[in-house]
């Protein structure tokens, strides 16, 4: 592949790098003060047990399967 510029083909380069800080910036400003990562992660934790609790035979099995391709993770790192 020839990376020169011809007429109908231009090469050109994009900086995200202050979008990013943008973006980055009005995600955070959208979450506001009162937004607590460690309780998000807490009650994602919860959310995840109480899903694969109380699971039949057959669907304990299934879950075991699917942890066990990696599809899912392992109880305790949900």
């Amino acid at each position: 592949m020839n990376d020169r510029n011809t007429s109908d083909h231009h090469i050109f380069a994009f900086d995200l790098t202050e979008h990013e800080a943008r973006r980055r910036t009005e995600v955070l400003a959208a979450l506001g003060d009162a937004w607590d990562p460690v309780a998000v992660m807490n009650a994602e934790t919860e959310a995840h047990r109480l899903l694969y609790s109380d699971l039949d035979a057959d669907q304990q099995a299934t879950y075991d399967r699917l942890v066990a391709a990696g599809v899912l993770p392992p109880s305790g790192q949900g």
